[in-house]
């Protein structure tokens, strides 16, 4: 017992900060979320125009449940993108995995009858700079654009500038170029399938 009173007389100043400032990061953190979301939100229609630059407006079309490979259950939110003319020209949604460093988020797009991928964009990575942060340059994120959906495969030498099922990985970063190949390997067939059940597309295969 006195040992225990002995640790506690030596230890309350330490005890007692822990609670305060583990108390200041709660309150801001509740504080700054809401924030955050809503700047995530923004980012994320501007990214989605970017990728789709004729549509007006983008919907949010459904909520759709995924099963990662490793089994655990994901929400994609699928958006519809809609042009001037009250048409769908495409889908938009967020497909996330994790790369070399932490999680990586993205944006992808693809056409009306998801058949091709019209690219995607970067929502939130923290890859190393100057090697798995090349997934945001133009020469990387171009080799997705016009690709058809199916299952891509990533190689270490090639010509980057031809679009087919070939994507060439960054020198020096194989493990985050392979972590986007495999978060749109992941997230393409299961959405599409998932889409064609739900009645959300009427095109061919």
């Amino acid at each position: 017992m006195s040992k225990i009173k002995y640790f506690i007389k030596q230890s309350w100043l330490l005890i007692a900060s822990s609670l305060f400032f583990g108390l200041i990061l709660a309150v801001a953190n509740a504080a700054w979320a809401p924030i955050m979301e809503a700047n995530k939100i923004k980012k994320l229609d501007g990214l989605m125009a970017v990728l789709l630059p004729e549509a007006k407006k983008f919907q949010l079309d459904e909520q759709i449940r995924l099963e990662s490979p490793s089994g655990q259950t994901r929400t994609i939110d699928l958006y519809k993108a809609i042009s001037d003319t009250g048409q769908n020209i495409g889908w938009a949604f967020n497909a996330s995995g994790f790369g070399f460093a932490d999680k990586i988020e993205l944006v992808v797009a693809v056409d009306t009858d998801f058949k091709k991928i019209a690219g995607y964009e970067v929502l939130s990575s923290n890859e190393t700079p100057g090697f798995g942060d090349q997934i945001k340059l133009p020469w990387y994120l171009s080799q997705f654009a016009g690709a058809s959906v199916g299952q891509l495969q990533l190689e270490r030498t090639g010509n980057h500038d031809k679009i087919d099922d070939q994507i060439i990985a960054i020198t020096g970063a194989t493990i985050s170029s392979q972590a986007v190949v495999n978060i749109i390997n992941n997230t393409l067939l299961p959405l599409k399938t998932q889409m064609q059940q739900k009645g959300l597309l009427t095109g061919g295969n």
